[in-house]
C-alpha cells in the first residue's frame, strides 16, 4: 500500500448492490491518499445534500452507500457522488481534526504465543512463530528489528469492520518500508482479546476473542473495545478508536504491561492522547518529519 495514488487509468466504478445499496470502487491499488479522499467524500456527502441517503460506509479504497430508492434514483445518486468526487480531487484534501494516541504493546507475549502454537498446521512455515516468520519474509535479521520497524512510525486508522471495535490501520511510511504479512493458510478458530497482529499491510488490534487469520506479534496492554463502558475513555462510545485516529504502537516490557493491567482492573486507566489537526498536504510532502512532529506532540510534557 503506497502513500500517494499512482495513475493507473482506473475510473471510479459505480455498481448496484441490491435494491438499496450502491458500491463505489475508487481504485484498484491501495494508497493512503485514496483512502483519505474516500473519507473526505463521505464527510462532504453526509454534510451537504443527504436527501435519500441513509448511510455511507467507507472502506480502504471503496465505499458503500445505502439509499432510499423512493427518494433518489440510482442514476441521480451516481451523478451526485461524481460531483463530490470531482470537487475533492480539484480542491485537494482538507486538514481534519483527529487524535494521536499512545498504544502500548507487549510483543512476543505468552498469551498470543500459547494460542498461535495451537495452529501451526495452518501457517506457511510451521517451524517459526508468527513474529519470527514475519521478520524472515520481510528481510529483517532479528525479531527485534521487526519490532523496531513496526514501532518506528505511527499508523492511521483507515477502516472499520469484521467485529465491533476493530480498526484496520496503515503505517505512515513509504511503500518500501511497509511490513507485509501473509495471512494464515486457514484461519484460526481462536484469537485472544487485544492480540496485536498485521495482515497484508494493516496493523490491527483484535478487540475481543474471535477467529482470525492475521499473524500475531503481541498483545495490547489496554482494551480498545469496552461494551460495559467502564473506563472513562469509553464514556461516549464502547469502541475507542475512530477512523482517522493516529495510533503510535509502542513496545513495552512485562512490568509496564502488568501495571497497565492493574489500572484497567481498578478502572483508573486512560490512554495518553492529544488532539491534532492532521494536514495531508504537509504529510505527503514530508512524511518522516511530519511523523516525528506527531510523536513529539504526543509525548511532550
Amino acid at each position: 500500500m503506497a502513500l500517494k495514488r499512482t495513475n493507473t487509468g482506473f475510473n471510479t466504478r459505480y455498481t448496484p448492490a441490491g435494491d438499496e445499496f450502491l458500491f463505489v470502487e475508487f481504485d484498484e491499488a491501495m494508497s493512503l491518499e485514496a483512502n483519505l479522499e474516500i473519507q473526505e467524500i463521505a464527510v462532504r456527502v453526509l454534510g451537504e445534500d443527504t436527501e435519500g441517503i441513509i448511510d455511507i460506509c467507507p472502506a480502504n479504497v471503496s465505499y458503500l452507500v445505502r439509499y432510499d430508492p423512493d427518494v433518489v434514483t440510482f442514476d441521480a445518486l451516481v451523478q451526485r457522488l461524481k460531483k463530490v468526487e470531482r470537487s475533492v480531487k480539484a480542491e485537494g484534501l482538507e486538514p481534519f481534526k483527529t487524535r494521536v494516541i499512545d498504544v502500548p504493546v507487549l510483543f512476543n507475549d505468552p498469551w498470543t504465543y500459547e494460542v498461535l502454537m495451537k495452529f501451526r498446521d495452518r501457517v506457511q512455515d510451521p517451524s517459526k512463530t508468527d513474529i519470527e516468520y514475519l521478520a524472515d519474509v520481510n528481510g529483517f535479521g532479528t525479531v527485534e528489528d521487526l519490532i523496531e520497524a513496526v514501532t518506528s512510525a505511527p499508523s492511521m486508522a483507515t477502516m472499520t469492520g469484521f467485529v465491533p471495535g476493530i480498526l484496520w490501520s496503515f503505517q505512515l511510511v513509504a511503500f518500501e518500508r511497509q511490513i507485509q504479512a501473509p495471512k494464515y493458510l486457514r484461519p484460526r478458530t481462536e484469537t485472544p482479546e487485544r492480540a496485536f497482529a498485521v495482515g497484508g499491510a494493516y496493523p490491527v488490534v483484535y478487540p475481543s476473542p474471535s477467529a482470525g487469520g492475521y499473524p500475531m506479534l503481541g498483545r495490547a496492554a489496554a482494551p480498545i473495545y469496552d461494551p460495559a463502558q467502564r473506563l472513562k475513555d469509553f464514556a461516549d462510545d464502547p469502541a475507542f478508536v475512530r477512523t482517522g485516529d493516529v495510533l503510535n504502537f509502542r513496545s513495552i516490557d512485562r512490568a509496564e504491561y502488568d501495571r497497565i493491567q492493574d489500572e484497567v482492573a481498578a478502572g483508573t486507566f486512560s490512554y495518553l492522547q492529544r488532539p491534532i489537526t492532521f494536514e495531508p498536504g504537509v504529510f505527503f510532502e514530508s512524511p518522516e518529519p511530519y511523523c516525528h512532529h506527531l510523536r513529539e506532540v504526543l509525548y511532550r510534557d
